[in-house]
């Protein structure tokens, strides 16, 4: 009996062992039942590379540079395509000059945008900027100064916002709007391939903007962000003819989102970084609201979609 005993408990215990568990096969049905990981975007202090940028500029980030539209003239009626823009740069510069480095490819410049469209970079304001291609209609310019990591300046002055039309202007329904140098500024063909930063255009109508209400100007994110660049990204943006909650007790806000995620607000006029960004295509809606969370429109230019394509 005491034998027999022995040899059962024996083989119960072979047993046990002959049957090991599958470790890898569990684990995989696990992570085929898990939910993908959620991108978590946080709030972050200016990042050290741009610190490090401003350290070398000495008084040019606290310069007040204004702009004046020479051309088109406001009210302008144009019977070309080929739109001329030409500016004049003025105010307390502290040595600051629209300008591009052949290394980098950065500098300062003035930020150009046609209608409601992504905006185009303006490095030298001694060389011919021109608008190509623009489509018959109403239209409207935009433009204010930027640094090299595109944040805008944001004194008085800096604005400036002209109304101007096209008759009879002769531009191709097939192809979209470009600057002189032929970066593409608008798409009137919603069949349009993208461009090559990822901007996702729209057809470029100028709608009814009043220049006296409260406007929104979107400036970033825009294109594409690699490296560095792709972590934190920042957002800016222009505002004209009021205040935000937080800047000498204005009541407006400016809403933001990504990818269609939570609503985040900014109530003091400044840039803003993000960090946490997941590699791809992503999209930021921005809208101007009210104390009680409704758009403020404007000609339907205070709430615009961007898409941006992160790069790791």
């Amino acid at each position: 009996m005491r034998l027999s005993g022995l040899l059962f408990a024996a083989a119960l215990l072979t047993g046990c062992g002959s049957t090991p568990t599958n470790t890898n096969s569990s684990n995989a049905s696990n992570a085929a039942n898990s939910s993908p990981p959620t991108q978590t975007l946080t709030v972050v202090d200016t990042p050290q590379r741009i610190k490090d940028m401003m350290a070398t500029r000495g008084e040019q980030d606290s310069a007040q540079p204004t702009l004046k539209i020479l051309q088109p003239a406001a009210n302008a009626a144009l019977t070309s395509s080929t739109v001329k823009v030409k500016l004049e740069l003025g105010g307390d510069l502290k040595s600051y000059k629209p300008h591009k480095d052949p290394e980098t490819g950065m500098g300062n410049h003035i930020h150009v945008i046609l209608d409601n469209q992504p905006y185009e970079a303006y490095y030298n304001l001694d060389q011919p900027f021109e608008l190509r291609n623009v489509a018959d209609g109403d239209h409207t310019l935009r433009v204010f100064p930027s640094r090299p990591w595109h944040e805008s300046y944001k004194n008085l002055g800096a604005f400036q916002m002209v109304k101007f039309s096209v008759k009879n202007g002769g531009a191709d329904a097939s192809k979209p709007a470009t600057t002189n140098s032929g970066q593409q500024i608008s798409n009137v063909n919603s069949n349009a391939a993208p461009t090559h930063e990822g901007k996702d255009m729209q057809n470029s109508t100028a709608g009814s903007v009043d220049p006296n209400k409260p406007l929104l100007t979107y400036s970033r994110p825009k294109g594409e962000y690699k490296g560095a660049e792709a972590d934190p990204i920042m957002i800016d943006f222009w505002f004209a003819n009021a205040k935000l909650h937080d800047n000498g007790g204005g009541t407006y806000r400016v809403r933001y989102s990504i990818d269609g995620g939570e609503a985040r607000y900014i109530d003091k006029w400044g840039p803003v970084w993000l960090s946490g960004w997941f590699p791809g295509k992503h999209t930021i809606k921005m809208d101007l609201v009210d104390e009680s969370g409704a758009l403020v429109d404007n000609g339907g230019y205070n709430s615009t979609t961007r898409e941006i394509t992160v790069v790791k």
